[in-house]
């Protein structure tokens, strides 16, 4: 942050203080410190970039440096980069104050990016002035990092013990896929400036802005005033951050509202160079009653709707389609709201203007209001559209979840069937999820993949085999998806069938336990050479499995190749010396090949790892 000078000795500022000049104000001059805080911006962008590129060149790198992250402290008692860079900027808040927004944020830079665009266009976005969404950030924040918490401890799930991993492999692994990150962007840095005003995000939705808005109520680093202050409010009207800067400075001789991101516009644009950033007072017990007066424009009503409005869009879009992360639900909320005000404003109201148009003018739609008229008619039918998607799918989540430890034994047991009443509502469950995905706008892997359960639950396996077959191809993990299947056939005396899932299990991922299976499976269908191949298959990919060298040998005892089972054996005890089952068949192997003494030779380690039989 580029510094300012304070002035020799503390100022103080009265309301008579202000427009005492008769001199002529001059005209508002931009910002000093636009370009510092854009190259800050930048360099933010730059450095993300190189961190990623680390991680992609590396495979493992420093943990994403989001605020997010440090729900994992919260919930699986994980300390992490993020939760430490989280922490270290709320400590800088308390003394430099809500600095890290304005500075180093990326969505600010997004907004600020779009509202220097939209002004260069001619469209000056007019910002929100709400109550009711005021409350968002502070509810977000609750349910991000204090709600998980809270239920833990309900649940008498103790926190700790802790753990540090300040690196990790997986680093995209709690973001969003690339279109639905750059929807979020599009949304939350473009999108939302346009319909809320500059910053409109940072305002109405932000979890982190909460924290950094209560710490900054504590911080001693503020922009304050000298008694130079005219009252001119250039810096009103410079400040992005929809702060009432001059008659926060005459009330109280600094800026206390917690949305001021200390980006020093109004430090720079002052014509009698009365405000700076300075040490002293924190805010704490002051309120920022100017601009809680410019936020009590609305009516009771109309704050109602934006509520109403915001709380619908959000429980319809959050995690519609399992895509839609949790910010990118709160930006969409934001502007759906917004929109819906102003239609309830064109059925109550003879005259309407929005987003600078005029909408209704004498009781009557103007070309533009019938425009927006259609558009919303659109927008809710959409959203009426993604509610049925999104309770379809809710009540498929909820029968899969109460069935969920049933899927074991259904999978493995082909005469297991459901009481009437819990097979109803599969049934009925299985049928919602059916046509969502029928009708649906995408059709979700989870959601397919849950609909195959469902369809077994029901009672209905060659249903349940056909969705996971056809599902198992898009799949994050189809080599799970093709062991389930393989189980399945196998329960059924279906053993090609089996043995062809197991193969695509292994052709997506292999494992020594799937290896396993398929060998066994095959040596158990009088395919003993199969059986061999397969078990020599796995020990080139594992050669230190000493399950597969055990149950290999197993196979070559059966078939009376007691020589190579020997060698098999030998080779498990020299990977597991304490596996008893191991050397229990080599010493018998011993003894069948007359080889006596090297039995008994094995004979104090079977009674050591043995134990004391029972007292006679």
């Amino acid at each position: 942050m580029p510094p300012a000078s304070p002035p020799a000795s503390p100022p103080t500022v009265s309301a008579a203080d202000c427009g005492r000049s008769t001199r002529q104000v001059p005209a508002l001059r931009p910002s000093r410190n636009g370009r510092w805080r854009a190259l800050a911006l930048v360099l933010v962008h730059v450095l993300v970039a190189l961190h990623v590129a680390h991680w992609m060149r590396a495979g493992e790198t420093l943990s994403p440096l989001e605020p997010s992250e440090a729900m994992e402290f919260f919930k699986h008692d994980l300390v992490n980069a993020g939760f430490v860079f989280f922490g270290l900027t709320i400590f800088s808040t308390l003394l430099l104050g809500r600095w890290f927004c304005g500075w180093a944020c990326h969505l600010v830079a997004l907004q600020d990016l779009c509202l220097v665009l939209l002004k260069r266009v001619g469209i000056r976005p007019k910002p929100l002035r709400s109550r009711a969404l005021g409350f968002v950030p502070a509810l977000a924040a609750l349910y991000m990092f204090v709600w998980p918490l809270a239920y833990r401890l309900w649940v008498g799930d103790a926190p700790g013990p802790y753990q540090v991993a300040l690196t990790k492999q997986d680093f995209w692994g709690t973001f969003p896929p690339w279109p639905v990150a750059l929807l979020t962007f599009a949304v939350c840095g473009f999108a939302i400036v346009y319909f809320l005003g500059a910053k409109g995000f940072c305002t109405y939705a932000c979890p982190y802005g909460a924290f950094f808005g209560w710490a900054d109520r504590l911080a001693l680093g503020r922009i304050r005033v000298t008694d130079a202050c005219e009252g001119c409010g250039h810096c009103t009207a410079t400040c992005t951050s929809n702060v009432i800067v001059h008659e926060e400075v005459r009330t109280h001789g600094m800026v206390v509202d917690p949305g001021c991101m200390k980006c020093l516009d109004c430090v720079s644009v002052c014509p009698k160079e009365a405000l700076y950033f300075g040490f002293g007072r924190p805010a704490l017990g002051l309120a920022a009653r100017a601009g809680q007066r410019a936020k009590a424009s609305a009516s009771w009503r109309e704050e109602a709707v934006l509520a109403l409005a915001f709380a619908l869009a959000f429980l319809v879009y959050r995690g519609l389609y399992g895509m839609i992360p949790f910010l990118l639900a709160l930006g969409l909320a934001g502007i759906l709201a917004v929109c819906a005000g102003a239609g309830v404003a064109l059925l109550a109201r003879p005259s309407v203007r929005f987003l600078g148009a005029g909408l209704k003018e004498g009781g009557r739609l103007t070309r533009a209001g019938r425009i927006f008229a259609g558009v919303l008619a659109l927008g809710l039918l959409v959203s009426l559209h993604s509610a049925w998607i999104q309770w379809s799918s809710r009540r498929a989540a909820r029968a899969y979840d109460e069935l969920r430890e049933a899927r074991e034994a259904f999978l493995t047991d082909p005469r297991l069937v459901l009481e009437p009443p819990a097979r109803a509502r599969a049934e009925g469950a299985a049928a919602s999820a059916r046509l969502a995905l029928r009708f649906g706008a995408l059709r979700p892997t989870e959601e397919r993949v849950r609909l195959a359960w469902l369809e077994l639950f029901a009672g209905s396996p060659e249903a349940f085999a056909r969705e996971l077959a056809a599902v198992s191809g898009d799949a994050a993990d189809p080599a799970a998806l093709h062991y389930d299947l393989a189980r399945f056939h196998e329960a059924r005396g279906r053993p090609a069938e089996a043995a062809l899932e197991l193969e695509r299990s292994l052709a997506a991922r292999a494992s020594p336990a799937v290896f396993d299976r398929l060998a066994r499976l095959r040596f158990g269908t009088g395919q003993a050479e199969e059986a061999l191949a397969t078990f020599e298959r796995a020990l080139q990919a594992f050669p230190d499995s000493a399950d597969l060298h055990f149950n290999r040998g197993v196979v070559l005892g059966v078939l009376d190749r007691r020589a190579e089972a020997l060698e098999a054996f030998r080779k498990v005890t020299e990977l597991a010396p304490e596996r008893l089952d191991a050397l229990e068949n080599l010493a018998g192997l011993l003894e069948s090949l007359g080889r006596s003494e090297e039995a008994r030779a094995l004979a104090p380690r079977i009674e050591a790892l043995r134990g004391p039989g029972p007292a006679r």
